[in-house]
């Protein structure tokens, strides 16, 4: 399928683009720029005092993200305003991009060692989560849904003119923990694995990319990845 056939996601005429549980993802507008607001839900079942102060919590977590993200060179949509009363945070709306999921199921139908641009792809996730663990940073919901191509006007020296974009690190937190880190490659294998069943030797890829790029303690991150996976495993065929 040729670049050009892969379109950009379309937004419904209010100018909603998702809702979920924890809140929903809209069109607005931010000093007068279009952007997109993330606005989280007051949740009813809790006591009012622990809502606000939890969600609060949370909205500054991901802000402090997308300031460790800017230091540590990972691309993600700029963060424009924070909005702590309103629950909301404003951020880049890139228009033209397209969800990295969406580019998997619609591209790699020969498998990833047979098509440049899926192993150009593995290797951006790698690079990109060995930089987010190499700088301390957990993202903690590792899935092509949360990571966007977008389109670059820069060409020169490339066969293929998009950026990885991250998104969504309303459960990341910072942390010099293994553990952790093992944890969220889990969550990515198991995630590329369950949505991109067609390619199972992405994830493999995406590990060794991982492992070139990850400059903090990668061996004991690998080997706690391991335990995780083990400890998976075992839960699944336990039951």
């Amino acid at each position: 399928m040729a670049d050009a056939d892969i379109q950009p996601e379309v937004v419904t005429s209010d100018g909603l683009l998702q809702q979920g549980a924890e809140g929903k993802l809209y069109v607005g507008q931010h000093n007068g720029v279009r952007c997109l607001v993330k606005e989280r839900f007051s949740k009813k079942y809790r006591h009012p005092d622990l809502d606000i102060q939890l969600t609060r919590q949370r909205i500054k977590a991901e802000q402090k993200a997308y300031d460790r993200c800017k230091v540590a060179g990972v691309n993600t949509p700029k963060l424009l305003g924070v909005d702590v009363p309103g629950r909301k945070i404003n951020i880049e709306y890139l228009d033209q991009a397209i969800v990295a999921k969406r580019f998997v199921d619609e591209t790699a139908s020969s498998g990833v060692l047979n098509n440049p641009k899926i192993s150009w792809l593995s290797e951006e996730i790698g690079r990109t989560v060995g930089t987010l663990h190499g700088h301390n940073i957990i993202h903690g919901d590792l899935t092509t849904s949360n990571m966007l191509l977008d389109p670059i006007s820069d060409v020169s020296g490339s066969d293929f003119p998009y950026r990885l974009v991250m998104i969504d690190f309303g459960l990341s937190f910072h942390s010099f923990n293994v553990e952790d880190m093992g944890v969220d490659l889990y969550v990515l294998e198991r995630a590329l694995l369950s949505a991109h069943s067609q390619v199972p030797e992405l994830f493999e890829l995406v590990l060794k990319s991982y492992k070139e790029h990850n400059t903090y303690k990668v061996a004991e991150t690998i080997a706690k990845f391991e335990e995780v996976r083990a400890r998976g495993r075992k839960r699944t065929m336990i039951g």
